[in-house]
Formats: structure tokens, sequence, C-alpha cells
């Protein structure tokens, strides 16, 4: 493993907002620790209590890195390989001392050659060298053929509960069509069952799992110092989002959305419908947000409550902060490249995969 690299921020002006962002002079010197590096398609990264860190491979593979010696974990679920999907996110349960449970969000294999966003819990062995008592927690339907937009996060709330953001698949109407999983965020108990206060519970042609629907793509999760889910989320061309997620809203693709699609035609009706959510930010153009972490403030005080999101299309962490949210840093560097995901560590460093660098890195004071 190489050294650390002492690196001094640019900070650029955050573009298209609701209001734009003013450029903020944060001149603050920080060092980028490379913590796992020769990966092939990074997705998701959990760093391990007591050192190391568990990085998940597109392609299917889980991979355990500690003090540089690397492995690969066994006892994976069947993993479909397509597009966009593969091998995805992965968190660590919040009692993972105590119960070695992790969560992960994969593109399960289904009939017809389709594949649809799945959730499985599992146990890391003692010696991390497989995952005992893997149990599939949830599978979307109805699923389909094409390799775009599975999602996907999974989130531990507060309360115990998992929550899953599962993209609409490249079918923009499925999106409002709540009898399908596309397009939504789905809310599920540790066990798979259904919490008996999701709010679409018993209402015919509604599938029961649905927290919040109207979703593109959104690959970018994480809960605020409240407990309160926030996402990231892919726009077409101008119109990628941060919403703060309410139970049961409808956040409006492809009815409203900010931007427009690629061929130039219009989205929809517009940006605004009653009954529908505003997002708390957007970009224009599109950054290609992927990963999204709110910072608890352990190793940098003066960021504590912001919201920190990876570009993939322009290699930067953007810094979000203030009310009504603003871009107010961008912390762009060699190692930022294609920035797929961004998690607090157990020690309060902010971690990162760059996909193009095949790496995982570790940003403190």
């Amino acid at each position: 493993m190489t050294s650390a690299i002492h690196i001094t921020t640019a900070t650029l002006i955050g573009f298209g907002s609701i209001h734009a962002a003013a450029a903020v002079n944060a001149q603050d010197s920080l060092t980028i620790t490379p913590m796992a590096e020769g990966l092939e398609a990074p997705w998701g990264v959990a760093p391990l209590p007591g050192g190391g860190l568990l990085v998940t491979e597109k392609a299917g593979r889980l991979i355990h890195e500690k003090d540089g010696a690397r492995h690969e974990i066994s006892g994976l679920p069947e993993v479909a390989v397509v597009g966009q999907g593969g091998l995805l996110d992965i968190t660590l349960a919040q009692d993972f001392d105590q119960s070695r449970v992790l969560f992960l969000t994969y593109a399960k294999p289904q009939g017809g050659g389709g594949a649809g966003t799945a959730l499985a819990s599992a146990r890391l062995s003692e010696d991390a060298s497989t995952l005992e008592d893997l149990t599939e927690l949830f599978a979307m339907k109805p699923g389909s053929n094409g390799g775009q937009h599975f999602g996907s996060r999974v989130v531990e709330a507060p309360d115990g509960t998992l929550l899953v953001t599962i993209g609409e698949r490249g079918d923009r109407p499925a999106a409002q069509d709540r009898s399908t999983h596309n397009g939504s965020i789905i809310r599920v108990n540790r066990d798979g069952s259904i919490p008996d206060d999701n709010p679409f519970l018993d209402m015919p042609d509604v599938l029961p799992e649905i927290w919040s629907y109207g979703h593109r793509n959104p690959q970018g999760a994480g809960l605020d110092l409240e407990g309160r889910l926030w996402v990231s989320e892919h726009g077409a061309k101008g119109g990628d989002e941060v919403n703060r997620i309410t139970k049961g809203a409808n956040y409006g693709w492809p009815v409203i959305a900010y931007g427009e699609h690629y061929s130039g035609a219009k989205i929809g009706e517009g940006t605004a419908k009653e009954g529908m959510e505003q997002p708390e930010f957007y970009w224009d153009p599109s950054i290609a947000p992927a990963g999204l972490m709110v910072y608890s403030g352990a190793q940098f005080p003066e960021w504590k409550g912001d919201i920190f999101v990876g570009s993939l299309k322009f290699d930067y962490i953007a810094r979000l902060s203030g009310d009504p949210l603003e871009v107010v840093q961008q912390i762009k560097t060699k190692e930022t490249a294609r920035v797929r995901d961004v998690v607090e560590g157990p020690e309060g460093g902010i971690w990162f995969i760059s996909e193009t660098n095949g790496a995982v890195y570790r940003i403190t004071p």
C-alpha cells in the first residue's frame, strides 16, 4: 500500500441548483490515503470496526483487505452481471460488532434472462473468509431485461428497518406504477418481513414494501444526524437530484423533472406538480451522482451535518450545506476519479471509491 498523499483541495463553484451556490474559499489541508488498490469496478465499501474493509466488485466478488493482506470472500448469492447490474452495495448492520451481520444489494437473475435488484443478509465468519446464513430478504417485482438503473443502496434506519433504493430499470412510466417496485425505495425488516407501518400496506394493487416512489435511479443514500434518509439520484440530461425522503411521498419521475431527455425532448409536465415532491437540490449540467453520506463531524467538526456526494462524470466529491442546500465545495484531486461510493468510517474518516483508479481512499485532516 502506498503512503498517504497530502493535498490542498481546490474549492470550485457549485453549478445549477435551485439557488445557485456561491464559491466558498475553504482551502482545507486534507490527507488522502489509499486503503485498497488494484480493484476491478469497485462499487460499495464498508470500513470495518477494528481496521480493514470490505469492498464489492461489480463482477460478483466481495473482497476483505486488512494491513495489506487481501482475500476474496466465499458464500455470495448468485449475481447477474449485466450492464449496470452486478454485486452492488454493502452495509454493516448497526450491531455488527456483536452479530457480524451485513447486508448486500445485487442484480438477481430472474426468469427469461432478466434481472432485478435484490437484498440479502449474511453473517461474516470470524476469520472473514466466508458469508454464513445467507438469506434473501427481498427481490424486486417484476424485474426485466436490459441493464439499466438498478439503484441500489441499502441503509439500516435507526429503528432497524432496511431501506433499499431501486431505479426504474429504464421503464420510465413504471416509476409511477406502484404495482411494480421500479423507481421506488422499499422498506423491510431485517428478516425480510414487511413493517406494519409501511405507507401502502393493504392497499390493492400496491406492493407493500414501497416506502416512496417516482424515482429515476438513486445510487446514493445515507442517514442524516436526525436519522432521516437522503438520496442522490441520476436525472436525465440535467436534473440530477438530492432528495430528503418522506414516507409515502411521490418524487415525480417521469411526470416532473429538472432537465430534459438526452434527445432534447421535454420531460413530462414540467418541473412541479401538486402532490409531487421538489428536490432539496439539483444539478444542471448533470454530474452523475453516486454515493451519498451525511457527515457526523467526528474528524472535521466544521463539516458536521454536511452532505457529501460523489460525481461519476466530473471526478469530484461535492460537499453540500445550508438551508436552502447548496454546493459549498468540490474536493477534486487525481484520487477522486469517477467517485462511486462515499461513506464515513468508524474512526470518522471520509472513505470513498474511485472506480477509475480501482481504489478505496480515506480522507482525514
